[in-house]
């Protein structure tokens, strides 16, 4: 039984393979048969094949009116004519399809369309007074939702150029009643309504211009299926990791990322794990680092060595060192720390010599600077004593003389109070004899210019003693009075 249902489903499976391959050979004869164009059409840049029975095309003629699965629309003829380094080259329709097919198995791209006529310039500005009237019914819209309190953001609208349909693309986080929205709209506008909900990369490409980059957006020109991007591929590529730099312009991370995930998956699994022991031609190592553009290996040997290899140079990844090669790298590993702390001695031995020199170099500086103070402190007083002298020799001899008696020495004041008692016990003091005018002025000046002192009173002691002297000679003779010169 087992082997008649594996017969049976063999011939089932090669039957649907030769009923697919007879489909996709009349498909191919079919898309020979006809003549076809390139167009893209719409906001969301769809792309398709239109069939057409025109006789000629003109060469400077850019845009088409073609039917699509919406209605009548304008549509832009894209060349298959590219300038090579060779010369002109023209693609044709295997090569267009195999470039979809390398993209995605879902490149979203309209066979069903055909070609009605070449578009005028009248057919051009009426398109474009199409889109100015869509910016009125985008306001409106956006009216009629503020009026129903709806939970939607309005991102774009779209006039079709045959005026069948109006479509109004919007966010929202879920779903969204709108039957009593299209029905409004429909009676205002008396066309088929179409609201679509997009999402976040589908605003981007509706509505964005330039990114970071100096670009047009990939999603605006040529992306046709935004495939998802996560922040492993950001990782893989070492790119930042900051949002505001990997973000686009939808807030999401940048579809970018994605182009060259495949080459850096590719490339990433060729490299050996971190902290894995790799065998290498003259002994083995431990992973530190991988580059995946350059493939190389960065590795520290047994006796602490980095060392840089490339990716074809491991002869063995995950790979176990024996006894003999485990003990033989403890000894370069003890090896290697001896002649560290040799090296570390002989540095710190260096650094004390330097210091030392230092210090002592500093210390002369001070010593010569403390020098260079004292010299300098004895000229400058050198320099004045001069100038002392030298003011002295130009000073006139009068006001040196003034000088000079302005010097008094002090009075003995014992021999001063003898001398009084002396001319007392004589008599009467004598009187100073008179002198001129001008002597007894400069005598008033010079007594005005000294400081008056306090005059010492006699010593009673002294006295006493002066006095038992005189009785004790036996002299009776007193004087009564003061004696008359």
């Amino acid at each position: 039984m087992t082997d008649i249902n594996k017969e049976t489903q063999d011939q089932e499976s090669h039957g649907h393979q030769e009923h697919h391959e007879i489909h996709h050979e009349h498909k191919a004869k079919e898309f020979k048969s006809n003549k076809y164009l390139l167009v893209r059409y719409g906001k969301m840049n769809g792309l398709g094949y239109f069939r057409h029975k025109l006789p000629g095309i003109p060469y400077d003629v850019t845009h088409l009116i073609v039917n699509t699965e919406r209605g009548m629309e304008l549509g832009e003829i894209i060349k298959t004519t590219l300038n090579h380094k060779k010369g002109t080259v023209s693609l044709n329709a295997e090569q267009i399809d195999e470039y979809c097919n390398a993209t995605g198995e879902n490149y979203p791209i309209y066979r069903q369309g055909r070609v009605l006529r070449v578009a005028t310039a009248q057919d051009i500005h009426d398109q474009h007074h199409l889109d100015l009237d869509a910016r009125n019914e985008m306001k409106f819209c956006q009216q009629l939702v503020n009026e129903n309190n709806l939970d939607m953001k309005l991102v774009d609208a779209e006039h079709l150029f045959g005026g069948e349909r109006i479509i109004f693309y919007f966010l929202s986080e879920g779903r969204v009643d709108f039957r009593d929205l299209v029905k409004q709209l429909a009676s205002q506008y008396q066309t088929r309504i179409e609201m679509r909900q997009v999402g976040a990369r589908d605003e981007a490409k509706l509505v964005a211009d330039f990114e970071t980059c100096g670009r047009e957006c990939c999603c605006k020109t040529f992306l046709k299926v935004l495939a998802p991007v996560n922040m492993r591929m950001a990782k893989l590529q070492k790119a930042t990791l900051d949002p505001a730099k990997i973000s686009g312009r939808c807030g999401r991370l940048k579809c970018c990322l994605r182009y060259e995930d495949e080459v850096y998956t590719v490339f990433n699994k060729r490299l050996p794990k971190r902290n894995s022991t790799v065998k290498i031609e003259d002994g083995y190592g431990t992973v530190l680092e991988g580059k995946v553009i350059t493939q190389m290996v960065t590795l520290r040997r047994p006796n602490g060595m980095i060392l840089t290899v490339p990716v074809d140079d491991i002869l063995e990844k995950n790979y176990k060192p024996t006894p003999e090669e485990q003990q033989q790298a403890m000894e370069d590993e003890n090896e290697r720390h001896e002649k560290f702390r040799r090296r570390e001695e002989k540095r710190q031995a260096a650094e004390r010599h330097a210091a030392e020199k230092q210090a002592a170099r500093e210390q002369a500086v001070k010593r010569r600077n403390h020098h260079d103070a004292v010299e300098t402190k004895q000229e400058s007083q050198g320099d004045q004593r001069d100038e002392k002298s030298s003011k002295a020799e130009v000073e006139k001899p009068e006001e040196t003389k003034k000088r000079r008696r302005r010097r008094r020495k002090p009075r003995n004041r014992n021999n001063e109070d003898q001398g009084q008692q002396g001319q007392g016990s004589a008599g009467q003091q004598e009187k100073p004899k008179e002198q001129s005018g001008e002597g007894q002025q400069k005598e008033q000046g010079e007594k005005d210019d000294r400081k008056p002192r306090r005059r010492r009173r006699p010593n009673n002691r002294n006295r006493n003693n002066r006095d038992g002297g005189d009785k004790g000679s036996g002299s009776e003779n007193k004087p009564e009075g003061p004696i008359e010169s």
